[in-house]
């Protein structure tokens, strides 16, 4: 059974000494410890990611979500299939009058550019634009020299390991995202 935090034992003492403060993970197995660590780094992760993706949008005079717009453009662009508005509007979880707002923003400052390629021209996808690129490479490229130093230092299973861990863990909060964006029944 763990120990629990008394008026004499400060949270931080407890934390220290595996008992779980109100409201968090059970720290009292050697398991129960790893997992609650896990989502420690995982949380620090993201505030951390958070702490950059705010550094460039106010460096750059962007809001906040124009970042996540320029992730969800690249990634599916890489993947070959790129974004329409109305679907980045559903991948960000916003209107569709609010997605014109951010692709606007982003097309003004030259990092996304509007293209009415493929077989059907009525639709129009957008694509990461070069000048755009050029910016996220000045600024983002010291991060990927200290991510790949991290990388080097693991093997090729252990990456793969990671990867399927981080993927599913990415999965588990876009099901609870989805979730809490649906009507309650």
């Amino acid at each position: 059974m763990s120990e629990q935090i008394t008026p004499s034992k400060g949270r931080d003492e407890a934390a220290r000494e595996g008992a779980p403060a109100r409201g968090f993970r059970p720290r009292d197995t050697p398991r129960a410890r790893a997992e609650a660590e896990l989502v420690d780094e995982l949380q620090r992760l993201t505030v951390e990611s958070e702490r950059v993706a705010h550094a460039f949008a106010g460096r750059h005079g962007l809001h906040p979500t124009d970042l996540q717009a320029l992730l969800e453009v690249m990634r599916s662009e890489v993947a070959g299939e790129p974004l329409t508005a109305g679907e980045l509007a559903v991948s960000l979880g916003i209107t569709t009058g609010a997605v014109t707002g951010v692709v606007d923003r982003l097309e003004r400052h030259g990092h996304l550019r509007r293209d009415r390629g493929g077989s059907d021209r009525r639709k129009v996808f957008l694509r990461y634009a070069e000048p755009g690129m050029a910016v996220a490479r000045d600024f983002f490229g010291p991060l990927g020299r200290r991510s790949d130093e991290v990388m080097r230092g693991y093997g090729d299973e252990e990456l793969v390991l990671v990867r399927r861990f981080l993927a599913q863990m990415a999965d588990a909060l876009a099901a609870h995202h989805d979730e809490l964006r649906s009507p309650r029944a």
